[in-house]
């Protein structure tokens, strides 16, 4: 497995999603890209973290700026967890692991002394021209939208 390098070409991805569709990077061209894998629906962090997208959402598509979020679930969980939080973005759906493994987000995690397989937090900023410029992995949620946000910001600078 190869991890994605900054100032490359991102993987391109394709997956199903909420609203009944399915994406793919190359599908995005001409719009920056934040696709950010998070763990699991509707556990507190993954859900801070949505509604922290979610609230930012109008400065991030003024800045020409699509969201998506990714983890293992189902669509019909994802579709519950985006109507429950009101959610303004999709989900993808990554069942098999996919995308997850193209984005090298699959790592050794342990909860209650147990280790298992499991998503990092991570997120990955994708210009318009489809190259990776920022990572973001072990993520911390509290101020994290902000950050990345920012940093879409200063992509021209």
């Amino acid at each position: 497995m190869t991890t994605p390098k900054i100032n490359n070409k991102a993987p391109n991805f394709k997956g199903e999603c909420t609203g009944n569709k399915s994406i793919s990077l190359s599908e995005l061209k001409g719009k920056n890209v934040v696709l950010y894998f998070y763990p699991k629906d509707s556990t507190p962090g993954c859900t801070t973290e949505g509604q922290d997208f979610r609230d930012l959402k109008g400065q991030f598509t003024r800045e020409n700026t699509i969201i998506f979020g990714l983890s293992r679930e189902s669509i019909k969980s994802h579709e519950n967890f985006k109507q429950k939080e009101k959610f303004n973005f999709d989900l993808i759906s990554d069942a098999d692991e996919k995308i997850c493994k193209q984005y090298d987000v699959i790592k050794e995690k342990s909860m209650y002394g147990k280790k298992y397989m499991g998503i990092e937090r991570s997120t990955f900023l994708i210009d318009a021209t489809g190259k990776l410029r920022q990572e973001w992995r072990k993520v911390k949620v509290s101020g994290h939208a902000k950050e990345v946000l920012e940093a879409i910001k200063n992509l021209g600078s």
